[in-house]
Order: structure tokens, then sequence, then C-alpha cells
């Protein structure tokens, strides 16, 4: 007999948080509340009578999946965030995590379209998430949004990121772990930034770094009051 989840969407299936080992999240509304839920056309009636274990902030409670991101897409920022997966990166999903915490307009992974999406913490699910074959389809989508393109790599002559002016409207690329960014994608770059390091290691994580930038973005540009 095959498992259920052999024959579950992979995008529906339990994500880390949610196999029920932990008791997070809330329990049946009914459990949680007295009187019945409000006519809102946003919650999910399953949810509503099983409880929400997943992985949102408390006002996503008991919301379907499609209200969260159509609430998500309405306060997203203006900035992009890419990533290089011609070595199927195992840091996509922290980078897609971050990404979704800082509500990006969306991530674009190059290369290979599989991803281990076990780092995103099932946050992939309300994250718009593209796919290019290469670094030129990349550049010919930032020249038709009308984004530059800023790389991330600690490499001679690029700017500091601390002191560095991220421009608003922005596509923030990073390669992958260990070569950084490629060639192509610094060319096709308007600027490359780095992180100040002061110990031994030429470089930091990958997704550590996608971190730092994209809150370097919203240091500059986000309304910090719309923060949770």
């Amino acid at each position: 007999m095959s498992h259920p989840a052999a024959n579950t969407p992979e995008h529906d299936l339990p994500g880390p948080t949610e196999w029920g080992e932990h008791p997070n999240g809330v329990g049946p509304w009914a459990a949680e509340h007295t009187g019945p839920p409000p006519p809102d056309p946003r919650l999910d009636p399953e949810l509503l009578a099983l409880g929400d274990r997943r992985n949102v902030v408390d006002a996503y409670r008991y919301w379907t999946r499609e209200a969260i991101v159509a609430d998500i897409d309405r306060r997203r920022h203006p900035f992009h965030v890419a990533i290089e997966n011609f070595g199927n990166d195992a840091n996509i999903g922290t980078v897609v995590r971050t990404a979704n915490a800082f509500a990006a307009a969306a991530v674009h992974i190059v290369g290979r379209r599989r991803w281990n999406r076990r780092g995103a913490m099932v946050t992939d699910r309300y994250q718009r998430i593209e796919h290019h074959a290469d670094i030129d389809a990349l550049t010919a989508f930032s020249q038709r949004a009308d984004l530059t393109v800023v790389a991330v790599d600690n490499v001679p002559g690029s700017v500091p990121l601390e002191s560095a002016a991220l421009p608003r409207e922005c596509l923030l690329l990073f390669g992958q772990e260990g070569p950084g960014v490629t060639e192509t994608a610094r060319r096709a770059a308007t600027m490359t930034v780095s992180i100040a390091q002061f110990g031994s290691t030429r470089s930091i994580n990958a997704g550590v770094a996608a971190g730092i930038a994209m809150h370097a973005w919203v240091r500059r540009h986000a309304d910090l009051g719309a923060a949770w």
C-alpha cells in the first residue's frame, strides 16, 4: 500500500513545523473562543474545525493560504531577490524564508529548477517564486521590470553594503555557496556590494548574506510602522 504522502502535491505536504510534535499555533476555534467565528471569507473552515498549527504570524491564524498570499501581495516591497542554483544549493530554502519575512516582491531561482524546500519552513507557499534558465533570462526580466541588479559578493571593486545606497526598485543577486556570484552574473549587475567581515573566513554563508542584504534594504526603504 502506498503512503498517503506519495499522492499528495509537494506544496500541500506538512512542513517541518507542521507535523504536530510541538503545540504551536492555535487549536480549533470552538476551543479557543466563545461564540461562532466571524463571517469572514478569508477563514478556512477546516482550520477553524481542527486548529491552525502553521508557521504563520498570529494575524493570519485560520486564514486560507490564498487569502494570506493576497494580503502579502498588497504589502510586498519593491525589491526582488535572485539566487544562482547551478549546484543545487541547500541555502535557497533559507533565502526564500527570509524573503518571505521581509515581504520581497519575488524570489528568482536561476539555473536548476529543483531546490531543497526544507529550509524554507513552508514559507514558499506564501512567497512569489520565479524560475529563470540562466542569467540572460534574469537580466531580460530585470530590464522589463526596470529593476537595478545589485550583486552581493566580496570581490575586488565591490562597494561596502554598509555605506551603499541600495536602490528602492532593485534585484539583489546572490551566488551559490562556495564560488559566489558567477562572472556572467557580475557583468549583468549594475553594482556589486560586499558585506564587511573581520574574521578569518573568506566568505559567510549564502543564506546569511542574503538576510543581511535584505535587511539593509529594509532599514533604508521600508515603513517600519507596517511591521508585525
